[in-house]
């Protein structure tokens, strides 16, 4: 006996009741999520980024890294070529030298004056000895010829030796004090010459600041992240030739409404799930929250998204976990992040962190 066509379609609109069914409450425990008391945000893994970069422009002589290793604060990173930094350093150290012997000479000079004045100085008690030997022989003369006793021509002699005593007493005097003027001057071109040697001794030490900086040295610990220049080229004051991101700073950008935002404080916990390792949730704080609210970028949100005002927030990982996994944190991988708004609820299991720092 032949089943009619009603009976056989009965068990396929069963089936497909099933089907539709499941595919119904898949979707509605898909949107529900974890509640209420729970919010998330887009975002992507981000660190701070560093440019290692040229102080004097130059040829870079050699990279010392790879894309991709780790390096620590103060190791080398690349050098510039110096043979010119060198060449100028040579010519200081000379001009050094030079100028250290003209202080020398300079310094001899003062000797000489100084001599010179001992010898004026003497000549000047000289020449006052001769005028106090004159004026007294003036001073006995005068009176023998008040008493008649000496001719006029002996007393105009006698006052005439007086005159010439104290002439030759200035210019005694006037040679002391241009002794002491020359003692002055030399002492000018010692001060001079010292000078001279502390501008040669700073051409120095700012070449060899010079030549240390031709050395690019990490700023702090991270990763090399990409080589923008190679050996060879010709870099200007300020070229970039390292780009490096700073692992122990690394953070995740996301956008909550403005609804949510306000009831989000700094320091609060926040769940990383990336899209890569869905199974590892990561714990992070918030460490910064938008004063203003903004229109979410296009590259987070849908654009239906886009159309709501959302306030950015940052939740940066704790360094002691990333140092604990230095050598798998990749940036710019894209996750979700998890908070808690309602402090009586817990957090559910696919949501609890598994990765500690201990």
């Amino acid at each position: 006996m032949k089943s009619s066509p009603k009976n056989r379609l009965i068990p396929l609109i069963i089936v497909a009741a099933i089907v539709l069914g499941g595919w119904q409450a898949w979707k509605s425990w898909k949107n529900a999520g974890p509640g209420d008391a729970f919010v998330s945000g887009n975002g992507r893994l981000e660190a701070t980024e560093v440019d290692v970069a040229t102080k004097l422009g130059g040829r870079l002589e050699e990279l010392l890294v790879k894309e991709g290793d780790f390096v620590v604060a103060g190791q080398k990173l690349a050098r510039m070529q110096t043979d010119s930094l060198l060449a100028q350093r040579n010519q200081a150290v000379a001009q050094e030298a030079q100028t250290r012997a003209a202080v020398a000479s300079a310094r001899s000079q003062v000797a000489m004056r100084e001599s010179d004045l001992a010898a004026l100085q003497a000549s000047l008690i000289q020449a006052e000895t001769q005028l106090d030997n004159a004026q007294r022989r003036y001073k006995r003369s005068q009176k023998l010829a008040a008493e008649g006793s000496l001719s006029d021509q002996v007393l105009d002699d006698d006052r005439a030796a007086v005159r010439t005593a104290e002439a030759a007493v200035n210019a005694a005097k006037a040679q002391v004090a241009a002794g002491r003027a020359a003692i002055e001057a030399a002492k000018a071109q010692v001060i001079g010459a010292e000078s001279n040697v502390n501008a040669a001794q700073a051409a120095i030490a700012n070449i060899d600041s010079n030549l240390a900086d031709s050395i690019l040295t990490a700023p702090r610990d991270g990763r090399v992240q990409f080589l923008v220049a190679q050996p060879g080229e010709v870099l200007g004051a300020g070229g970039k030739v390292i780009n490096m991101v700073d692992l122990s700073d690394v953070y995740m950008t996301f956008f909550l409404p403005e609804t949510v935002a306000g009831r989000i404080a700094l320091g609060q916990d926040v769940h990383l799930v990336l899209d890569v390792a869905p199974d590892y949730v990561i714990p992070a704080k918030v460490s910064f929250v938008a004063s203003t609210a903004q229109f979410t970028p296009k590259t987070v949100e849908t654009a239906s998204e886009r159309q709501k005002l959302m306030f950015r927030v940052r939740a940066r990982i704790a360094p002691q976990l990333l140092q604990k996994y230095i050598s798998q944190v990749k940036t710019g991988l894209p996750g979700e992040a998890w908070l808690k708004i309602d402090d009586q609820v817990s957090w559910p299991q696919n949501l609890t962190v598994n990765i500690a720092a201990e």
